[in-house]
């Protein structure tokens, strides 16, 4: 089946159980599901239920979309994503925001668990991304391109939307507290970076490094939707300290950020 009858099947199944469209989409990474809570009304949709989904099995990794209300906006949550580590291959991980172009999405914010090439960038910390670095070997626009979904060689000049990172840092500020910018480093895991690898993308300019949002990201910007990459900081790398990471580590600083998060896209959908 080719990959736009595999879009409109999900996207017709989708439309069977909502009757709104979705104008903005958030992508929950771990830790951070109690975003979803912010919808009123929640409709959920289990993945494995979507025709063309696969299944999530990252920990902490709900699996479902979330469609509802949040200050009269009509949004879509993606609680879970899919990661190349899962064995997944690039078009299965970005088929979700295929099908979010589809239902209507235009602007679309991604989440994630980041661990620190930066010392200024602290566990807890919030990180709008400006930048990223594909190191994941692979690109999810490789091979067979529907000029119907996008052109094939999409501008990467600005994949992060300035005008949200401004309206971002103002309320972050509006409301107490701050946040940094920085750049992002893709790889695919699942083992985590040694620590020449660490010093390797610090060098490269990388202040962040993580496995996942780039794939979702250049999927986003070839279907012409607007893209807010937020991290929270996890772990410090390597680089500073030689104690292994643990995922409950890694959970309990996505925590600490949580109320910040929370707060920071409730405002942005008020006012995007």
């Amino acid at each position: 089946m080719e990959l736009i009858q595999k879009i409109r099947k999900a996207e017709e199944y989708i439309k069977s159980k909502i009757d709104f469209q979705p104008s903005l989409g958030i992508i929950l990474g771990t830790g951070l599901n109690s975003i979803a809570e912010l919808v009123q009304n929640p409709t959920f949709i289990s993945y494995h239920e979507i025709p063309g989904f696969v299944v999530s099995t990252a920990p902490s990794h709900q699996g479902r979309l979330v469609f509802g209300k949040t200050h009269n906006k009509n949004l879509v949550i993606m609680q879970g994503r899919f990661h190349y580590y899962e064995g997944y291959s690039m078009q299965e991980i970005t088929f979700p925001i295929r099908v979010l172009q589809a239902l209507g999405v235009q602007n679309l914010i991604i989440s994630n668990a980041a661990g620190s090439l930066n010392e200024k960038l602290q566990p807890g910390n919030i990180v709008l991304l400006k930048d990223h670095i594909n190191l994941m070997g692979t690109n999810p626009l490789i091979g067979k391109n529907d000029d119907k979904l996008g052109e094939r060689f999409p501008s990467m000049n600005e994949p992060y939307n300035s005008e949200m990172r401004k309206l971002s840092s103002e309320i972050a500020e509006e409301n107490g507290f701050t946040v940094q910018e920085g750049v992002y480093a893709a790889v695919t895991g699942p083992s985590l970076e040694t620590r020449a690898e660490c010093l390797m993308m610090q060098n490269m300019g990388a202040d962040l490094v993580g496995m996942s949002t780039v794939p979702e990201v250049i999927v986003a910007i070839q279907s012409n939707i607007k893209v807010l990459g937020i991290s929270v900081v996890t772990n410090m790398s390597n680089i500073f300290h030689s104690q292994a990471h643990s995922q409950e580590e890694i959970r309990e600083n996505a925590d600490k950020a949580r109320k910040k998060m929370e707060t920071l896209i409730y405002h942005i959908i008020k006012r995007i």
